[in-house]
């Protein structure tokens, strides 16, 4: 490959820095979010116009991203292969990339959705640029607490599509995501703990050590319990979702907690990540499958 083919990279490459598994996790809470407000009632086009301009936002979030932490991901085995690091993309063309991809999606959600879904999509690529990337990651242990904000986003989004107000509904669907985030994360940062170390983020694990990070991964995943619990006190959803939800939590919780006694500790991170992504897939399949005021 020469030169100029390097610089310009791969489709592949360009896709990679919006870092798609994120994005795809996040775009059926938004769904999911948009689903749960409607109560069956859809219109699709605007349903559309939501998950296309929460996904530009949040892919011009993720290149931003990338942009600022190139120089750190050549430290660490999970990212040095990222397009920017190894030096397959050049740096002016990836932040026309993101501006380009911010733009659009900002558009969209003002244009096309509503005025509050586009204050919401500039609060959550706010926080995750300027508060979690720029500021907080390179600084602080409550990078991944507060950052969560930014996270939480996608569902409420998809929200307030539908409902265009913030309402009790939006917030407890913040509030799941934003529970949801930081024992999900401190499970990959336990198992590559000495990467992070290396490379000079200031994580948890990190700074409190992996006992530390394992103790307080455990009230954010108890208070998803009664997060749930609201979900369906309030009538958003339906008995099935209380009753498969609450049994995912439960096994949720009770594998956090058993990581304070475990002896093979990459297992059982490896073990509690897997377990979180499937927890939201669950909690959001059931959400839509259950939704109060559906049809039938």
């Amino acid at each position: 490959m020469n030169r100029a083919s390097e610089a310009a990279g791969t489709f592949k490459d360009w896709i990679q820095l919006t870092k798609p598994r994120i994005l795809q996790l996040n775009l059926f809470a938004a769904f999911g979010g948009y689903w749960l407000a409607s109560k069956w009632s859809l219109e699709w086009s605007l349903l559309i116009w939501t998950l296309l301009g929460t996904v530009l936002t949040m892919a011009s979030s993720c290149v931003f991203n990338n942009i600022w932490d190139y120089k750190l991901d050549r430290k660490m085995n999970r990212t040095q292969e990222r397009p920017l690091a190894a030096g397959r993309l050049k740096i002016r063309g990836v932040l026309l990339y993101a501006l380009t991809l911010g733009i659009t999606g900002e558009v969209i959600l003002f244009w096309k959705v509503n005025a509050l879904c586009g204050w919401l999509g500039l609060v959550g690529m706010f926080v995750y640029i300027v508060i979690y990337t720029i500021w907080l990651k390179r600084s602080s242990t409550w990078s991944t607490s507060i950052g969560g904000v930014s996270g939480a986003m996608p569902p409420v989004i998809g929200y307030c599509a539908s409902t265009n107000e913030i309402d009790a509904g939006a917030v407890l669907l913040f509030a799941l995501l934003f529970l949801w985030q930081p024992a999900h994360f401190w499970s990959l940062a336990i198992r590559r703990v000495e990467e992070y170390r290396a490379a000079g983020y200031p994580l948890l694990p990190v700074r409190k050590g992996i006992r530390r990070t394992q103790v307080q991964m455990i009230p954010y995943v108890a208070l998803l319990l009664p997060t749930v619990l609201l979900l369906y006190m309030y009538d958003y959803s339906g008995s099935l979702f209380l009753i498969v939800s609450l049994l995912a939590g439960i096994v949720w919780f009770w594998h956090t907690l058993r990581g304070r006694t475990t002896m093979n500790m990459d297992r059982w991170a490896k073990t509690n990540f897997l377990i979180s992504v499937n927890y939201l897939m669950v909690v959001f399949v059931m959400m839509i499958v259950d939704t109060t005021g559906r049809p039938f």
